[in-house]
């Protein structure tokens, strides 16, 4: 006899960003309905849950990853009908109701039975691999994000202290390359206002010591920023650079590596706004940590967070998506919105949220309700056999671009014009990357080597 796990072959359907606030059993479109069906074929049905699920039992943060998103638990159920069973916790609404929220968030995705990753009432919990038994193997999920505020770093649990709930943030540190001439202005700057009059040292967050004449370090700590100091190294050229921080990279590299000897097929996620060059293009710290989880045992990366489809990258032999784009965008149908975001848009203490996301969108003429490519998105389709990957097939998604907001944000098979489109953009941003897509027809294939 054979283990069904023993044949080395799996498939997983990987989607971007979920900001899901409505129900999703209703609609029976066609192109819904098929969508569903591609989802449920896949042994493993991935998204980032960019949302809290609560019944607003926590107080809000003081300030959120942008709308205070939340979704009623109840539409868990929604999610596992449309068949994802795996979710990503970690991302920049991770905190937008506190470590109240998280733990709350948490319990209801274990009580409907939702997979999750990300976040934890610890550190250790929140880097933590999640394990999840299928009929071809057993699947470990870790995941992390690059980007939100420090506020929502889980903290490490001693022996002698609680730990801090939280999402598992990967830190990582801007610097900027600066000419001469500004190098020499930034100084001026600097000494004129005092930023520079003394050499910081190590602190908690400090993730830079020294000053020489190729480096200037403007403390601005003091000043209540989260990032304590900001870097600029003399070079040729003026540039932004991102370091990520080696602690945290190296836990995440450990979880990995656990994974690695305690399942089957181990994947890999993060949240990451930040661009490279353009914000279409990942940053040059997403390129190192993906490169580094695959090399301590993760089979695929998956990357969400700048809502819109980024570059895909093969690895030695593993994919590596930069960011999936969304899969589902309903973050102007949250019922209810905080004060501290009211008065973030001059609004008062008798508004509604109708008038909070139409102060936002400027009466729908602004902001993201504009940028088609936010509503247009890939399903990648990620076929191993025998252990090696065998094929990756690609599904354009469609959101509803200029749809009322009561319809839009809900993903159907996209065809003709958008599908096209979503897949020309998809094969431009990943031939950087040394990626050859081939789009037929409605779809498109990654062409693997065969070396």
């Amino acid at each position: 006899m054979q283990y069904e796990s023993e044949s080395g072959d799996i498939l997983l359907a990987l989607t971007g960003e979920t900001l899901i606030s409505r129900a999703l059993k209703p609609f029976r479109e066609p192109e819904y309905l098929a969508l569903r069906d591609l989802l449920h074929s896949a042994d493993v049905r991935f998204t980032n849950a960019e949302v809290l699920f609560h019944n607003y039992e926590d107080s809000p943060a003081y300030r959120p990853g942008g709308t205070y998103m939340r979704c009623d638990p109840r539409y868990i159920e929604d999610l596992l009908w449309l068949g994802i069973n795996m979710v990503c916790t970690a991302n920049n609404h991770s905190f937008d109701f506190g470590e109240a929220g998280v733990l709350t968030n948490r319990r209801y995705l274990d009580q409907y039975g939702m997979a999750h990753a990300g976040t934890g009432a610890n550190m250790s919990e929140a880097s933590a691999p999640m394990y999840m038994d299928t009929p071809k193997g057993r699947v470990a999920l870790i995941a992390a994000t690059t980007f939100g505020m420090l506020s929502s770093r889980a903290g490490e649990q001693r022996r002698d202290f609680k730990g801090r709930p939280g999402c598992n943030l990967i830190r990582s540190e801007p610097y900027w390359v600066v000419d001469r001439e500004t190098f020499d202005a930034l100084k001026l700057v600097a000494s004129k206002l005092g930023w520079s009059d003394k050499t910081p040292g190590q602190g908690s967050e400090g993730f830079w010591t020294g000053q020489t004449d190729q480096v200037l370090l403007f403390d601005r700590g003091r000043y209540g920023g989260e990032l304590p100091f900001a870097r600029f190294v003399l070079g040729k050229a003026c540039e932004r650079h991102f370091a990520l921080d080696e602690r945290d990279l190296e836990r995440n590299v450990r979880s990995v590596g656990d994974a690695a000897r305690m399942a089957d097929w181990v994947l890999f996620t993060f949240h990451t706004n930040e661009g490279g060059k353009t914000h279409a293009e990942p940053s040059e710290h997403a390129i190192a940590l993906a490169h580094a989880v695959i090399d301590a045992g993760a089979h695929v990366v998956i990357g969400h967070g700048s809502h819109q489809d980024r570059g895909m990258e093969i690895y030695k032999k593993r994919p590596i998506f930069y960011s999936l784009g969304d899969f589902m965008l309903q973050n102007d149908t949250v019922e209810r919105m905080p004060q501290d975001n009211m008065v973030r848009w001059n609004l008062g203490w008798d508004s509604t949220p109708a008038d909070f996301y139409d102060a936002r969108s400027k009466n729908e003429t602004g902001g993201m309700m504009m940028e088609r490519f936010r509503w247009e998105s890939v399903v990648p389709f990620v076929r191993f056999s025998g252990k090696e990957l065998a094929e990756i097939k690609l599904y354009a998604v469609d959101l509803g671009f200029r749809r009322p907001r009561s319809q839009r944000g809900r993903p159907v098979l996209a065809s003709g014009d958008v599908a096209r489109s979503t897949l020309q953009r998809l094969k431009e941003r990943s031939q950087p990357l040394g990626t050859d897509v081939q789009i037929n027809g409605d779809t498109a294939s990654v062409i693997l080597a065969t070396d």
